[in-house]
């Protein structure tokens, strides 16, 4: 396995190039994005996230980056009254996604990947070897081929034929506010009917990050990162305590995202390919979770 091709310049497919380079594979990592951009906000990496990146040797860089998190606590969202507060250990962290991503990146060049983005890949075949259509029209051998391109993943089909991310009937708001006033390094998350608020801080940039979920029917827009009017975040939570209003009042831009889902790939590797990163929910939310927490 000497040339690797890593669909996806997100964190798996980052991480994922670096530890294949660090073992003796030229990989290249394609993002068909036309940087490395600041999506997301906030997310939540626990201790089995924290050994990956001990044994990638980032651990140092990213403890600089990234905050503790002492506790989880849940509350009653229209009292605020609490329900259940979950002392963490050692490794569990705080860090913006964007900061994650540089981290990232930057340890990968200084494995020698080489990262290209704006490569947008149309389709692949794999038989004999992987092969790679480009939207440009462009066709490159890929080597051995990782997939670590999301939901949307041109080689998943390939593997376990057709199918469509289908919606979860739930959708999320993500937005970051000032922290005028400190902080506890702790998550709380606000739970109500049909909906739950998650705020922590984000020390590094000194801001509070505030993830929003509620249940919905449909959902129509065709993107991961849509815009929303922060006003339809704070009409989902009007009747939630006084101590969400006030963070609330403070948004004043908010993305909103669909959840959405596979069913568990039949196939997750086949001849000179493999997929990692599909987990069955993509851009879910849920308490607690093993892993990275959104």
């Amino acid at each position: 396995m000497d040339d690797v091709t890593v669909l996806g310049g997100g964190i798996g497919g980052l991480a994922c190039a670096i530890a294949l380079a660090q073992r003796g594979a030229r990989v290249r990592v394609l993002e068909q994005a036309l940087s490395l951009r600041e999506v997301g906000a906030g997310i939540q990496i626990s201790p089995n996230g924290m050994t990956v990146l001990r044994a990638l040797g980032l651990e140092p860089a990213f403890a600089a980056l990234s905050t503790g998190n002492r506790a989880v606590e849940l509350r009653q969202g229209h009292s605020g009254r609490r329900l259940i507060r979950m002392t963490m250990g050692d490794g569990f962290r705080f860090v913006h996604r964007a900061d994650m991503i540089t981290l990232l990146a930057d340890g990968a060049r200084a494995a020698g990947v080489l990262l290209e983005t704006g490569q947008r890949v149309a389709s692949v075949m794999l038989d004999p070897n992987p092969r790679l259509t480009f939207a440009d029209g462009r066709v490159e051998d890929a080597g051995f081929l990782v997939g670590a391109d999301g939901v949307r993943s041109v080689l998943r089909p390939v593997m376990n034929g057709p199918g469509a991310p289908f919606f979860t009937g739930q959708v999320a708001w993500r937005a970051l506010i000032a922290a005028a006033d400190p902080v506890p390094a702790e998550a709380t998350v606000f739970v109500g009917p049909g909906r739950h608020l998650v705020r922590y801080p984000l020390a590094g940039r000194s801001v509070v990050n505030l993830v929003g979920v509620e249940e919905r029917a449909t959902w129509a827009a065709d993107s991961w990162s849509a815009q929303d009017d922060p006003a339809h975040f704070r009409a989902a939570f009007s009747g939630f305590c006084d101590e969400v209003q006030r963070d609330l009042a403070q948004v004043d831009q908010v993305n909103i995202w669909g959840l959405f889902r596979h069913p568990v790939a039949a196939h997750w590797y086949q001849g000179h390919s493999a997929l990692i990163g599909m987990r069955p929910t993509q851009h879910c939310h849920s308490w607690p979770k093993a892993r990275i927490w959104r």
